[in-house]
């Protein structure tokens, strides 16, 4: 039952997901803000949206480690395995924007953060406060003075819909987000106990794979038919959302404490180390494109975090 339940809360998630982005595109669209405020708010958020509910949802039920190890995992996961196999697929070109603006502050975020949980062993109101706060600035900036670092409203969402479609979706989006929230923490939870492993353990891998699934599916399909919609900024935007705003916004509502170690000596350096491998990579050996080969190193590290994570 408690493989079910994380199997159906994963597809809840998913769904709520595509859902919740349709009607909140839909409804954003129909209030006349401009496409580029929609990709960079709306639709990053949304995306980010199961990766908030269960982190939010396991801290309240008294889960840090399921709470802290969904996000740094989720990263992982992001560029690791979902830029990773998009990078099999096809070569992305990058913009300037990337190592002025995205990886810098994909950095910032991730050694804020890192500053914040080490020395207590805990992310506080103050912390969360902070952490939203950096969020709206940079995205401030980034409407002022830059283009977008996430990908603008997909041309699907372009038609507006009839009002009691975007209604609909819009709460089914939210139940089903709830509802798969509690399927799969409760499963994965039940799963830790069951497997007699911790919950830092499954929220840093399964939970963390489930919750990016959406990304990976969008990716690798945007990438087949060439449309090369998907850059790199586009997930390193949404890594700083989950760490700035899942977590930031969590800790808000209810401050987060470590309680495994092993997040703090292994798995925040791991991400941390992941997230700086990705400069290089975009320069060597061909500069500012990322290729088959990067694809290959970036899933190699993933799989030997992932290795010595069960190890």
């Amino acid at each position: 039952m408690d493989a079910l339940f994380v199997v159906l809360g994963l597809v809840l998630l998913i769904a709520g997901g595509n859902f919740l982005l349709k009607g909140s595109v839909d409804l954003s669209l129909r209030l006349s803000i401009p496409k580029i405020v929609v990709g960079m708010t709306v639709v990053s958020f949304v995306t980010s949206a199961p990766e908030l509910i269960v982190s939010l949802q396991s801290a309240l039920r008294g889960f840090p480690d399921l709470a802290l190890g969904n996000v740094v995992g989720s990263n992982l996961a992001n560029l690791g395995l979902v830029l990773g196999i998009t990078l099999l697929i096809g070569t992305l070109d990058i913009r300037r924007s990337f190592y002025f603006i995205d990886w810098p502050a994909m950095m910032l975020a991730s050694l804020l953060f890192y500053v914040f949980v080490v020395p207590d062993r805990m992310l506080g109101r103050t912390e969360g406060i902070i952490m939203v706060v950096v969020l709206f600035i940079f995205l401030i900036y980034l409407l002022r003075f830059q283009e977008p670092a996430i990908a603008e409203v997909p041309p699907a969402f372009v038609n507006i819909l009839p009002l009691y479609k975007t209604i609909f979706f819009l709460g089914v989006g939210g139940v089903a987000l709830w509802g798969g929230s509690e399927l799969l923490i409760s499963g994965a939870v039940g799963l830790a106990t069951r497997l007699d492993i911790g919950e830092r353990i499954i929220g840093i891998s399964l939970v963390s794979i489930g919750t990016s699934i959406p990304e990976l599916a969008a990716s690798v399909i945007a990438m087949i038919r060439k449309e090369k919609a998907i850059s790199v900024g586009n997930l390193i935007g949404s890594n700083i959302f989950n760490l700035l705003a899942v977590l930031g916004i969590t800790a808000i509502i209810n401050p987060i404490h470590v309680i495994d170690d092993h997040l703090i000596r292994s798995d925040l350096l791991w991400m941390l180390g992941i997230s700086f491998l990705v400069l290089p990579l975009v320069f060597f050996p061909k500069g500012q494109r990322l290729g088959w080969r990067d694809g290959l190193i970036l899933l190699a590290v993933y799989a030997i975090f992932l290795y010595t994570t069960f190890s």
